[in-house]
Formats: C-alpha cells, structure tokens, sequence
C-alpha cells in the first residue's frame, strides 16, 4: 500500500493573496459558555510543556503503519496518567487504544441521557521521511483535546464522556477503517480530530478532501533469453508498460479534479532476460467515492487490456478506499467561530485544490465528524510528505499552533456534552443513525 496523504495549499487570490474560500455556513452565533474555554485554555496551557515533551518523543521515535509500539505505549501512559481508564491494543489491534473519562450526572438524570465525545489522535510516520505529515502533533492534539475536556467536565459540573483513540496506520493502512468494523466508534456521538498543514499564517480550513484507494496489480509472464529466443517468453514488463502508457493516455479524458498516478516495480530484472513479472502500485482519487468507483473500473480495465495485449496473467488487489470528509457542518461553524474570536485564525471551507485523503473520511461516513486542517510555519516548498515538513513539525511554533486548535475542537467537543439542543443540531439528518443503532443493540 502507498500513503494516502496529497496536500495543497489553497487556491491564492491574485490581488490580494488570500485563500478564495468560503467560511462554513452560519448554524449558530453564540459560541461554547467563556468561562467553559477559559478552563479548556487554562489546563491545556497548563500542561503545554508536558505536551511539547510528549510530542517531540513521538517525533524522535518514528514508527511507520502498524508498528506504533513506541507511541502506543508513551500516549497511553501518558492518558492513564491523567485519570483515564486505558485499554491498550485495543479491540485487537495491537497498536491501538482506548482512553475513556466519564463525568457521572449529579443531578439525578439516567447515564443513559448523557453523551460521548470521540477524539482521535494518529501517530503513524511516513517510511524514510519520519513525521513528515505532522503526526506527532496530531497524537499530541488529541491528548491535549481530551484532557481539556476533562477538565471542563470536571470543573463546571456537565456530565458526558471523552473517549480518545489512537488510531494506527493512517497513512495508507486504514486503521480507523479497522476500528470502525471492529465497532471502536459506535458510542460516540460524534468524534473530533485535527490535522497541520503548510498555508498561510493563522489559518484552518474544513475541506472535504478527496476519496481514494490504492491498487497493487502484478503481471505474470514467461521469461526467456532476450536474443536467442524472445517469441518464447511473455513479457511481464511490457504488461506494465502497456498499462503505463494506458493510463497515461486515459488522464486526457478525465476530470481535472480526478487523479490517477503509480509505479513499476521489478524483480531480479536483466537486459538480457525478458522479465517474467513485473507489479504496478496505483492510486485512483476522485473527489467523491462514487466518482472513484466509476474512475476505479475504466483503469482496471487498462489493467486488463495490457495482460491480454501481452498474454501475461494478472493479479489485482485494492488496497483500503478511503472516502472523501463529510465534515459535520454545525461542528465545523462552532470549531470555527471559537478559534477565530479567541485567535483570530481564519478558519475557510473551499475544498477545490485540497487532494488530500483520510482514513478518518470512512469515519465522517458514519457519524457526525470534524476534521479541521491548520497551517503551520513551514520552508518553501516544504509542505506536507517532505523531509522539510518533518522538521517544521518539531518547531515551536507548530506546537503553539496546534494547542490553539485544540481549544476549538475542546470547546466544540465540551458543547456536544452539554448543550442538549446543539448536540440535536449536530446529529441532525442520516448521519446518526450510526450512534441511535449501537444504542437499540
């Protein structure tokens, strides 16, 4: 599998510089209670050094998908620490976890009637470029955003539960794809995360980024002596290559927004041998799942024309497909309204040049989600997949940007739990039936 992750910075008007974009819609005015986001500001600010330790020891141990032991280990730790009930490897998976805080109501009401606010953190690194799409400070996020709640839970007397994931293999192994059949999810209410990017200063954006899957196919040929006796052999190679140049020539025909693009790989390959095998490794992205499974069928079957074009047998498999974001718009308005009144950070929706997949846009399928992305201080030409963003990911500077959103997304979280009518808002529509089936069950 390849990694999922395409980022762009946006779309930059041409006088005045500034991202053509959209803020999200208007759902509400008045924002979570202050005195509510002035403990959520106090106790995040309160453990930032604590926070920055913890992220910068993700950052220095870089553990690709699935292998997350260090991380797993160092956040679950870190949670347990804070008063939360952790379950480690969790429902099986082995670097997967679970921390959970409930508030019990005091007021006579049923645990029943209260809520469940997800947050999840991601801590996989990308193979030879290290944290180089900032996953140290999205597992860092999603600490500081629980544990703030928490605190508000605690001190302000509103009942509910924070339940934090960590999530493995987000670039390209579908963990929360993982979670979500395992039933990691069905508690939840809704469920909140965060994601940095390069951009502009003092800015956050709510895209909906682009679904997207990941093909393997392998050629199966017959090898032979390149000069003596060529028309003896299938030649796995120019299987690959007639596919290559297939999908080179499909692009001409297909949208602007749709994207197709991939590798040959060999094996024990000889100029003087014609390769017996050869494998492809594709990614087919399109700005909906539906407009990928209809892309999806017209590049296998150029997979297809090359193995018959060639004589060679062909073996495909599709990788995890990660849906496009269905950000919760009454989540994103409130997440919005706070980090702009409280950090003036611009927070826009325009999706058009935002590429990007996630495992979390399987998540937003299935119940109310918000996934904001936030701009951190960056080098030219440094965004997010390159060895510069990794170091950018260390900085300072990005980890003051990142708690900054962590008390929007606290803020809005906290509002799930305590304000009944919002939480109706938010789960208005298809998106909860998700949350009202796990409750029949």
């Amino acid at each position: 599998m390849q990694f999922a992750h395409d980022w762009f910075v946006p779309v930059q008007d041409p006088l005045s510089g500034v991202p053509q974009s959209d803020k999200p819609p208007s759902y509400e005015e008045n924002i979570c209670r202050p005195e509510v986001i002035s403990t959520i500001e106090s106790k995040i600010r309160e453990l930032s050094p604590e926070l920055r330790k913890l992220s910068l020891d993700i950052w220095n141990h870089p553990e690709i998908m699935w292998e997350e032991k260090y991380a797993h280990d160092r956040l679950s730790g870190f949670m347990a620490s804070q008063g939360f009930f952790v379950t480690p490897h969790y429902l099986g998976v082995e670097t997967a976890f679970r921390a959970a805080y409930t508030h019990p109501p005091t007021d006579g009401k049923a645990r029943e009637e209260t809520r469940v606010i997800g947050v999840n953190s991601e801590m996989d690194a990308l193979p030879g470029i290290g944290h180089g799409c900032g996953h140290n400070l999205i597992a860092m996020s999603g600490v500081a955003v629980s544990i703030a709640i928490k605190a508000a839970l605690e001190e302000h007397d509103i009942p509910g539960t924070v339940v934090l994931l960590g999530t493995p293999a987000e670039e390209g192994g579908g963990g929360k794809i993982t979670l979500l059949e395992k039933g990691a999810y069905e508690e939840m209410d809704a469920c909140i995360m965060s994601h940095p990017s390069s951009g502009p200063p003092h800015f956050s954006a709510i895209w909906p980024g682009v679904a997207c899957q990941p093909i393997e196919v392998e050629f199966f040929g017959h090898g032979a002596h390149a000069a003596s006796a060529p028309w003896e052999a299938q030649n796995a190679l120019d299987a690959a290559f007639v596919a290559y140049a297939s999908i080179s020539a499909l692009r001409q025909q297909i949208k602007p927004d749709h994207r197709v693009h991939g590798i040959i790989v060999g094996r024990d390959w000889a100029p003087n041998v014609i390769p017996d095998y050869a494998k492809l490794r594709y990614i087919v992205r399109a700005p909906t799942w539906a407009e990928l499974e209809a892309l999806r069928a017209r590049v296998k079957a150029c997979f297809d024309a090359a193995a018959l074009a060639t004589a060679c047998k062909i073996e495909v498999r599709l990788g995890e497909g990660y849906f496009e974001l269905r950000n919760n718009d009454v989540l994103g308005q409130e997440y919005a309204n706070v980090v702009e009144e409280k950090y003036g950070i611009r927070t826009v929706s325009s999706g058009e040049s935002a590429k990007f997949s996630t495992d979390f846009g399987n998540v937003t399928y299935a119940l109310p989600a918000l996934h904001p992305v936030y701009s951190i201080p960056t080098e030219p030409n440094g965004s997010n997949h390159t060895p510069q963003f990794t170091k950018s990911a260390a900085t300072k500077e990005a980890h003051e940007a990142t708690l900054k959103v962590a008390v929007g997304l606290a803020a809005t979280g906290v509002r799930v739990l305590a304000d009944a009518d919002f939480a109706r808002k938010v789960c208005r529509g298809v998106m909860c039936r998700y949350r009202e089936k796990a409750r029949q069950d």
